[in-house]
C-alpha cells in the first residue's frame, strides 16, 4: 500500500487547486523528494483521466511501478520523449518530466516545438528539480510551452527578452554575437512565481551531508608534451592520422580530451595515451564499492580494459553484486540510483552545471548521511578552472574559455 509522506499530500493538494486556477503549475522540487508520486497524487486530486507523461526512457519502468498504486483512479500513458511522435491518443492532462530539457534558449529545442504543436492547450504539469543552471533566461520555453500561461502573449524568446533581458554582444571563436543570459529575476517571477511550487531536500529533513574532494594525478611527460605541442602548433601529426585543433573551441576539446588521457582524431579514431588515471582511482579505492562517472567514448573503453569484469554498466548486476559501476555523466545524471556505492567519481568533468549538480546527488536517500564525492584531475591543468564555474552554477562560456587563455591553460 502507498504512503505518501505529509509534505507530498500538501504539495500535491497546492498544486491541484493552481491546476484548477490556472491550467499550468511547475513542481520544481529537488531529488529524493518525491517528484513522481506528487505529480501522479495531484493528477487523482485535479481529476484527469487521461494523463501524458513524458520522461527519461531509463526512468519508464520507475514511473510505471508508482502508477500502478493509481491506475484505478485514471489511465496513464508513460512513454519517452522521443517516443513522441507515436502518440495518438487523445488525453486531457499532459506531464513534462525534467522540464528544463525544453529551456534551451534564445532558440527552442525541437522536444519544445514538438509538444507546443500538439499539446499546446492541456492542462499541463512540468517537473524538475533544476528549473534553471544556467540563466534565468531557461525559464522561458519551460512556460511558454503551455497556452495558458500568461507569458503566450510573448510571440517567441526575442518579443520576450525584450522585455526581461539585458542584453550584451560577446565574442565567439568566429563572429560576434547577442548574449541573452542576463534576464531579471524579480521581473520574471512577478509574472509567473505564481505557477512554480518549490521544495528542497532541507524541507524534506534531509540530514544527507556532501563531502566532495578533488584529488589529482600527474600524467606522464610525454602526454604533457603533447598538450603543449598542440597549445603551439595547433596540430600533432602521426602516420596515419592528425589531431588538430584550428579553432578555440577544438583547442579546448582536444586538451580536455588529453587530460583524460584520450584524444578523437580528425578520423574519428579515438586513442589511448595513459591509463594512469584509471589506475590511480582502481588503486586508491580498491577497499570500496565505486560509482564512476566518464565523458568521452574513449574513457569507457579505458575503464573497461583498467577494471575488467570487475566493472559494469548495468545497474541492476551493480546493485545485486559486488561490481563497480560505471556511466556517461549525461547518461547517469538523471533518474537513477547509485546508493549501493561507498562513493561517487568523476572521472572527468562536463562543462555543464546541470550535469555537476544532478550527477553528484546520485548517492543521496533520506537516511543517508553523507555522500563522499571524488574529482579526479589531471596535475595542474585546466579541470580545476571548470570546476570552479560548473559549482557556481555557471555553464562554460567564452568568459570562461579566456580566462583560461589569460592563464596559459590552453
Amino acid at each position: 500500500m502507498l504512503k505518501l509522506r505529509d509534505y507530498q499530500i500538501e504539495l500535491s493538494s497546492k498544486a491541484a487547486d493552481l491546476l484548477q486556477q490556472y491550467r499550468f503549475v511547475i513542481l520544481s522540487m529537488e531529488v529524493r523528494t518525491g517528484k513522481t508520486i506528487t505529480a501522479l497524487e495531484t493528477v487523482k486530486k485535479d481529476g484527469a483521466k487521461n494523463v501524458l507523461f513524458l520522461t527519461k526512457k531509463k526512468a519508464i519502468s520507475s514511473i510505471e511501478a508508482d502508477y500502478s498504486y493509481y491506475k484505478d483512479d485514471f489511465y496513464c500513458k508513460v512513454i519517452n520523449y522521443e517516443s513522441l511522435h507515436k502518440v495518438e491518443w487523445e488525453f486531457d492532462m499532459i506531464v513534462l518530466d525534467e522540464s528544463h530539457w525544453l529551456s534551451s534558449f534564445p532558440k527552442p529545442w525541437k522536444r519544445y516545438r514538438d509538444i507546443k504543436k500538439r499539446f499546446w492547450h492541456l492542462d499541463m504539469i512540468l517537473l524538475t528539480g533544476t528549473l534553471s543552471t544556467e540563466s534565468y533566461s531557461q525559464y522561458f520555453h519551460q512556460i511558454h510551452v503551455s497556452y495558458h500561461t500568461v507569458w503566450n502573449k510573448y510571440k517567441n524568446f526575442y518579443r520576450w527578452a525584450d522585455r526581461f533581458v539585458k542584453t550584451k554582444q560577446i565574442k565567439t571563436s568566429y563572429w560576434w554575437a547577442t548574449c541573452y543570459k542576463t534576464a531579471n529575476y524579480d521581473r520574471i517571477m512577478s509574472e509567473v512565481g505564481h505557477y512554480i511550487i518549490t521544495f528542497t531536500q532541507k524541507q524534506a529533513n534531509f540530514k544527507t551531508i556532501i563531502n566532495e574532494k578533488v584529488l589529482y594525478v600527474k600524467m606522464k611527460p610525454q602526454t604533457y608534451s603533447l598538450i603543449n605541442k598542440l597549445k603551439k602548433d595547433k596540430v600533432i601529426e602521426g602516420k596515419d592520422d592528425v589531431i588538430l585543433a584550428d579553432t578555440k573551441v577544438k583547442e579546448l576539446q582536444k586538451i580536455q580530451q588529453l587530460c583524460s588521457w584520450t584524444c578523437k582524431t580528425e578520423w574519428w579514431k579515438w586513442i589511448i595515451f595513459d591509463k594512469s588515471k584509471a589506475e590511480f582511482i582502481k588503486k586508491h579505492f580498491k577497499w570500496k564499492k565505486i560509482a564512476i562517472f566518464y565523458l568521452f567514448k574513449a574513457e569507457e573503453k579505458l575503464l573497461k580494459e583498467t577494471f575488467g569484469d570487475t566493472i559494469t554498466d548495468n545497474l541492476q548486476e551493480f546493485q545485486t553484486t559486488d561490481k563497480h559501476f560505471f556511466t556517461q555523466i549525461v547518461k547517469g545524471r538523471e533518474w537513477i540510483s547509485l546508493k549501493e556505492a561507498d562513493c561517487l567519481i568523476f572521472y572527468n568533468i562536463a562543462f555543464s552545471a546541470l550535469s555537476y549538480f544532478q550527477a553528484r546527488d546520485r548517492l543521496t536517500t533520506k537516511e543517508r548521511l553523507e555522500n563522499n564525492i571524488y574529482w579526479v584531475f589531471a596535475e595542474d591543468w585546466i579541470e580545476d578552472y571548470v570546476y570552479k564555474m560548473v559549482t557556481k552554477k555557471k555553464d562554460f562560456t567564452t568568459k570562461v574559455f579566456e580566462k583560461l587563455w589569460q592563464n596559459g591553460k590552453i
